[in-house]
């Protein structure tokens, strides 16, 4: 399998900032509130009526955003479409699950049991973009899009393909982010949670790509021994780290990323985007645009004393899922 350099041609985010746009670096949309969800543009441009009409959110954000994102690629199609999800279509679950248990089964609506699965998303947008290529979902919580970026690798690595449009999308209830927050998977101390949408598109080759993607890797509870022989090969000048308000988590979190990585600047991006199940997509998008502008935010520095006007040369972003997953995906300007 040849380690080939490959190259991220464009990225595309549909969250609590501004949609399809990158406003987040130099006037980011602030939050108070733990909960909040996406701020969606118009649909009517990615999306007849009709059809939007019997879709819900989170497919409208994943067409939106994937068509941007190829439009920004300068390609007319890719040869894969793999796509990350947590918990798929939540509210298409929620509204069929409302309608079995208050009217029974007689009347149900197909629509929303047809749409409700996770593998709705990649396959609807194959079917809007008329892609007859390699289509697979992902659902791995926390690394749900770490797992479809590392598929898209792996197959560019093989020579199987030479592009592939991959896709992290999670949208919240207000209903599920409370089962969430009892159960104490989300919505600890100061952490803000969300949705996402992020639509990122590489490629074999890359003339006026965001970045390169130089490698890709995840790891299942790993030592620290292990992580330190990894990462020891990778000369970042910045580590994008998920620290989300989360203060138990986020005190070994930043621990790991302190001892793993000295002398690098610690950065971050939930505090913006919010948790969700497919932020480190969001993550990724981040470490690109900042790549592709050659510069990073002052609002992304976890400590301000590591400010700089630097231009960063690579960045390494960061995820750590649970305490037991981790991915490294090193990206160069």
């Amino acid at each position: 399998m040849e380690n080939k350099t490959l190259y991220v041609l464009s990225a595309k985010q549909i969250s609590v900032q501004q949609p399809l746009s990158e406003e987040w670096m130099t006037q980011p949309v602030l939050y108070q509130t733990p909960y909040n969800r996406c701020i969606d543009p118009s649909f009517k441009d990615y999306v007849s009526p009709i059809e939007a009409r019997r879709m819900g959110k989170i497919l409208k954000r994943a067409i939106a955003t994937s068509r941007e994102a190829l439009t920004a690629s300068g390609l007319t199609e890719v040869d894969a479409i793999i796509t990350g999800t947590g918990y798929g279509c939540l509210e298409n679950t929620e509204l069929f699950l409302d309608a079995l248990t208050t009217e029974g089964e007689q009347l149900l609506k197909p629509t929303h049991f047809m749409q409700s699965t996770h593998n709705t998303i990649s396959s609807l947008v194959a079917i809007q973009m008329k892609n007859h290529g390699y289509n697979a979902t992902y659902a791995h919580k926390g690394i749900s899009f770490d797992s479809a970026m590392y598929d898209a690798v792996l197959q560019m690595r093989l020579g199987k393909i030479n592009s592939a449009l991959v896709g992290g999308h999670d949208e919240l209830t207000e209903n599920f982010y409370h089962i969430l927050k009892k159960g104490g998977m989300m919505g600890h101390d100061d952490e803000m949670c969300a949705e996402a949408a992020v639509s990122v598109v590489i490629g074999s080759q890359g003339s006026n790509s965001l970045c390169k993607l130089v490698d890709f890797k995840i790891l299942h509870q790993p030592t620290i021994e292990k992580l330190k022989n990894i990462t020891t090969k990778y000369k970042a000048d910045y580590i994008l780290t998920g620290i989300s308000g989360n203060h138990s988590n986020d005190e070994a979190y930043l621990a790991e990323a302190k001892e793993l990585f000295s002398g690098a600047a610690l950065l971050k991006y939930k505090h913006l985007f919010g948790e969700s199940f497919t932020s480190s997509g969001l993550g990724f998008y981040v470490a690109a645009h900042c790549l592709k502008e050659g510069k990073i935010p002052a609002h992304l520095f976890v400590d301000p004393k590591d400010k700089t006007d630097r231009k960063p040369a690579n960045i390494l972003v960061f995820n750590r899922s649970d305490g037991t997953n981790y991915s490294l995906a090193l990206l160069e300007a």
